[in-house]
């Protein structure tokens, strides 16, 4: 990612208003950008809203259909701080290296979760043949206590699954409904993937503790009688203690949501930090070919470099 985001203020926005006894939701446009020659509508950071809990980026990938001469999704060697990468796949396969030696390919219905903590680098690309592409790609801020831990890689090919009403819901991490996700996280955290096998309506049940985003990734959705469109957001805030949604028959949604993260980070490139100075050390590293980052010998490719650094080094 080339832009840069601040988080200043991290208290102000978490509640949504209340007009007239009912709490309002707040809409957030997607933006579009291109991954690895995978166009993604991205939602978070944006000038909207920029942290939910300590998710600190969203990208939906897809669907897509890769034609003719296409080699699918293509991203070559680039490195992380700071962060989890967190890939949830709908459809098509991609496969993972990194700096650490794993590889491993990831399918429907399974997470792939990268920790970088104080240093990694990765690939990920289609494997051969692979026609298809249908994800949601989410970045986890690290606290800044665990900002340096060690890097590692785990992959989740099993998840809490269990039905309601005309919905499959599928929980990603954390704590919902009686279930309990394997997923690491180093904070408060949950994800949900909701199906609707049939048109239907649902009430879900929220922390209010919490601060909670509903995206849908295919076809609309209905929150309280308010309708959102494909790819946009739907933040909700703190403060709720349930929510009810609508979704037509094959729609689909993710809920994310977190305690706030509390701490001010900074996002540059593929970087998360708390400070200028480790995004500016780890820029220079990345660029230098430190051993900091290791290598990936198996991908066939240039690495990535970033853009120039918007301060002084």
């Amino acid at each position: 990612m080339s832009n840069l985001v601040n988080d200043t203020d991290l208290t102000s926005s978490l509640d949504c208003p209340v007009v007239e006894g009912k709490r309002q939701v707040q809409h957030v446009a997607p933006r579009t950008a291109d991954v690895g020659g995978i166009p993604v509508n991205r939602v978070l950071p944006s000038r909207q809203r920029r942290l939910i809990g300590a998710w600190c980026f969203l990208d939906h990938a897809g669907p897509a259909v890769f034609k003719g001469d296409s080699r699918g999704l293509r991203v070559g060697p680039h490195p992380h701080i700071g962060l989890q990468t967190f890939t949830w796949m709908i459809e098509g396969e991609v496969l993972h290296r990194d700096s650490l030696g794993n590889e491993q390919v990831i399918r429907p219905g399974q997470v792939n979760l990268m920790t970088a903590g104080r240093g990694i680098s990765h690939t990920e690309e289609s494997v051969p043949g692979e026609t298809h592409l249908h994800a949601a790609q989410l970045w986890i801020a690290l606290p800044e206590a665990q900002r340096r831990t060690d890097p590692r890689f785990d992959h989740y090919p099993q998840l809490p699954q269990w039905r309601e009403e005309a919905f499959e819901l599928t929980l990603l991490t954390g704590e919902f409904a009686g279930h309990r996700a394997p997923t690491l996280a180093f904070s408060p955290l949950v994800g949900l993937d909701l199906l609707a096998t049939s048109a239907g309506s649902l009430t879900l049940p929220l922390r209010e503790d919490f601060e909670y985003g509903l995206l849908s990734l295919e076809d609309e959705l209905i929150i309280e009688g308010e309708r959102f469109g494909a790819n946009e957001l739907a933040y909700l805030g703190r403060g709720r203690n349930q929510v009810a949604l609508e979704l037509p028959e094959g729609g689909r949604a993710i809920l994310v949501g977190g305690e706030p993260l509390g701490e001010e980070i900074l996002i540059w490139w593929n970087f998360v930090g708390h400070s200028r100075a480790e995004i500016i050390e780890a820029q220079n590293d990345w660029e230098a070919g430190s051993e900091r980052f290791g290598s990936i010998p198996e991908f066939q490719g240039e690495r990535l470099m970033p853009p120039p650094l918007p301060w002084r080094n």
